[in-house]
């Protein structure tokens, strides 16, 4: 696993980890608070990405800055495993701790990282990299139309299949392809496993949405989420 352009250390990270307990710090606001805020604003600690569910419960999610929170190559880990509480499609935070306590670097690298205040970044699930896509999308390419890709029932409005020109390419510039906060345009991990051997990812040039070999080293962007009520 290489480190993002960043003065992080990761392995400081790590040890850091041992001494922490795991949690979900989300923290709360007022759904009205978000009048005003469009895909890539900036807000609590990094950039507004969209809304979704778990539950019952409505979620801001929020990106980590590119230089703080991303990772270029990482392993997703544990090949060989399934790992019990990492097999949600929208909760990203539980996948994570559970990828963490079965030893994955590059989950235990997201659940030590403290950016602008904030200690409570995690990899996103299936469904909150697929809202990552869909609202800050890099590049005006066209997206890959098969069945499912884009099918989103934890987003909110509820995400359906891609056309190959919806999702367009992200309004705010800084998401823009070569934007300093931009997704490139690779394949990302998500937190969800797929299988023992797999584990669910998204390509950033076209929307395609597959599951891969935990083996491969993939890009990973850190999120948080905040609690929406009225």
């Amino acid at each position: 696993m290489s480190d993002q352009t960043t003065a992080t250390d990761v392995n400081a990270l790590l040890d850091d980890l041992d001494t922490r307990v795991f949690r979900d710090g989300s923290t709360h606001m007022n759904i009205n608070d978000l009048s005003a805020v469009s895909p890539g604003d900036t807000l609590d600690g990094g950039f507004y990405a969209g809304q979704f569910r778990i539950g019952n419960d409505l979620y801001a999610l929020i990106i980590s800055p590119k230089d703080e929170g991303e990772i270029e190559e990482a392993q997703w880990g544990q090949f060989g495993e399934i790992l019990e509480g990492a097999g949600s499609c929208c909760h990203g935070h539980a996948n994570t701790v559970a990828m963490a306590e079965a030893g994955s670097d590059a989950a235990r690298w997201m659940l030590a990282l403290e950016i602008n205040g904030h200690a409570d970044w995690y990899l996103p699930s299936r469904d909150e990299l697929e809202l990552c896509y869909r609202n800050l999308k890099p590049s005006a390419h066209e997206n890959y139309c098969t069945f499912r890709d884009g099918d989103n029932p934890s987003s909110v409005p509820v995400g359906y299949p891609y056309a190959s020109d919806s999702p367009a390419q992200a309004k705010a510039e800084a998401f823009q392809e070569e934007g300093t906060e931009a997704f490139a345009t690779r394949l990302y991990w998500s937190s969800t496993q797929c299988s023992s051997y797999d584990a669910w990812g998204q390509h950033f040039s076209d929307g395609s949405q597959h599951y891969f070999d935990e083996h491969y080293e993939l890009r990973a962007r850190a999120v948080r989420r905040v609690k929406l009520s009225h």
